[in-house]
């Protein structure tokens, strides 16, 4: 665009609609004969004041409205404010996306502008004009996912009608309908996965299923999975340009705020996405770092998590750039990736960020050095540490319950426990060991979660003997193994001594899978935790492993 352009733009503010116009015909003029000169759709917002508050310019087919902040958000009003669009070659109706994205957004209404310097349709009504030939008008009912389309008219028609009035009977619907205010509060997501060369098609299945599981354990209700197969991912918005247009239509059509992506993206990737999708756009990583943040529940594991996600979040500090929108600070409501630290220092600037970085840190080595001094009164009391470990959601907490008599939280969920526990338990004839619970692990386990969590993990690397509990009814169940593995060794904790505790064997029905694993997996032990079966045979294993290392 040029400077003289933008100017004229920028000039809008200034200008004021009458309330009771949904548009004045100077400024549909306006807008119009601007979006002829670039050939490009421009959007304006407008409140119930009549003030001009965003311009936004797309391309010539579309444009995209980032949600704005500080508006009304409820599904039993509206938000106070109206979008008006231009339709560069005339064309004189509403997309499907326009419609979308007015029961996205809930704007108290939707228009479009054909422009048309010929003015064909305005014409026909005995009108001459510009470059303003036509508008259409759109706005929700009080039934979900519905809307009243008004019939295709020219500007100063649409201006004539009584704007104020028509919202007043349509708010009026709104609030006598009961059934709008006890909707669902659940977050509505989007998620997206890339399978590149280097991924196999079922670990691509099953990464989406897992992420289907983290995200229903963040609370978030799924709508929707786009997925796509790409030689590597884009540097700048992760997904294919097409593919990523195709996810900001199905975000509109399908009403979600959030689009979850099954993987890491940069800080670039992120931003680019999300701008282009125009709802809150997260990574695997951050989602896990949300679940943590829900899961903490003593002081140190919410220092640990607070210092994973500034140490995820720093990288990811940027200014903002310069934009049309005059729109105000402030929060649009809590909700996945919003809760820990994240809430309340995404505008404190890197130093600070740095310092508190640095902070958090120190405690950390201070929890190592409690943590050391506890490990040499057991070594000076002799009592062994038995470390359970294994991939979410395997039972690792429900084997700590049955053993010690305990009532630690264990769900059918991911993570459903985070801080570690431990218990005393008695073996056939020594003494006493203690048994610790430690948090789940998981495939593609963010590095900053390992090195943030690294103080409670060197219980793994202390213990005497570690618990490998595996799920042998999972599908997935080697590459769970493997993960487990590689996150030992990521620790220094693969060479301990190893007992592999193969449990739900109640629901075990390919006995051949099951034999595989009690042949190639090292101190196999077959027992159901939930039903308390064959606990004896796992205690004497512990004692024969600890007198053999002893």
């Amino acid at each position: 665009m040029k400077k003289q352009q933008i100017s004229r733009l920028e000039k809008l503010y200034r200008k004021k609609v009458p309330v009771t116009q949904i548009i004045s015909v100077e400024l549909a003029e306006t807008l119009a004969e601007i979006s002829h000169e670039i050939n490009k759709e421009i959007a304006i917002l407008i409140n119930r004041r009549g003030q001009i508050v965003a311009i936004n310019v797309g391309e010539y087919n579309g444009v995209d409205i980032e949600k704005f902040k500080n508006t009304r958000e409820s599904q039993a009003r509206l938000c106070g404010l109206r979008c008006i669009h231009t339709h560069p070659g005339g064309i004189n109706y509403l997309s499907k996306a326009d419609l979308t994205a007015l029961s996205l957004y809930r704007f108290d209404a939707v228009a479009c502008i054909g422009v048309d310097k010929g003015g064909l349709f305005s014409k026909n009504w005995g009108e001459t004009i510009k470059f303003a030939d036509s508008m259409q008008v759109a706005f929700l009912t009080s039934k979900q996912e519905s809307w009243r389309v008004l019939q295709a008219t020219t500007v100063r028609k649409a201006c004539e009608e009584n704007f104020i009035e028509l919202l007043e009977e349509i708010e009026k619907e709104f609030s006598t309908n009961k059934d709008l205010i006890t909707l669902d509060t659940k977050e509505k997501a989007i998620l997206v996965s890339l399978q590149t060369d280097n991924i196999s098609e079922d670990y691509a299945k099953e990464s989406v299923s897992e992420l289907e599981q983290l995200a229903d354990t963040a609370g978030a209700e799924i709508i929707g999975v786009l997925s796509q197969k790409r030689h590597s991912p884009d540097s700048s918005t992760y997904l294919g340009s097409g593919k990523a247009q195709d996810l900001a239509l199905m975000v509109q059509e399908k009403g979600a705020n959030i689009v979850i992506v099954d993987a890491e993206l940069s800080a670039r990737q992120q931003k680019n996405l999300e701008q282009l999708v125009g709802v809150k756009t997260i990574d695997r990583t951050e989602l896990i770092l949300d679940i943590f943040a829900q899961r903490a529940k003593t002081k140190e594991g919410k220092l640990q998590v607070e210092l994973a996600q500034l140490k995820y979040l720093y990288p990811r500090l940027a200014g903002s750039g310069l934009s049309l929108s005059r729109q105000g600070g402030g929060g649009t409501g809590g909700g996945i990736a919003t809760r820990g630290p994240g809430e309340t220092k995404l505008e404190i600037d890197r130093r600070r960020i740095k310092d508190r970085i640095n902070a958090l840190e120190k405690e950390v080595d201070e929890i190592k050095s409690h943590r050391a001094q506890q490990r040499k009164l057991r070594e000076a009391n002799n009592i062994p540490v038995v470390s359970i470990v294994g991939y979410t959601n395997a039972g690792k907490s429900t084997l700590l319950n049955a053993l010690s008599n305990s009532d630690v939280l264990a769900e059918n969920k991911l993570f459903a426990t985070l801080d570690p526990t431990t218990r005393k338990i008695k073996l056939p004839e020594l003494s006493d060991v203690l048994l610790t619970d430690t948090v789940g692990f998981i495939q593609k386990l963010p590095t900053a979660l390992v090195k943030a969590f690294r103080a409670t993990l060197e219980e793994v690397t202390q213990s005497d003997v570690i618990l490998h509990v595996i799920d042998p009814v999972h599908p997935n169940c080697q590459e769970h193994i493997d993960t487990v593995y590689d996150i030992l060794k990521q620790l220094d904790a693969d060479k301990k001594p190893i007992i592999t505790v193969i449990n739900k064997i109640d629901l075990v029905k390919d006995e051949y899978m099951l034999e595989k694993y009690m042949h190639e997996l090292p101190n196999p032990v077959k027992i159901s935790a939930l039903q308390r079966k064959r606990f004896g045979e796992l205690l004497s294993k512990i004692e024969e492993i600890i007198k053999t290392e002893s």
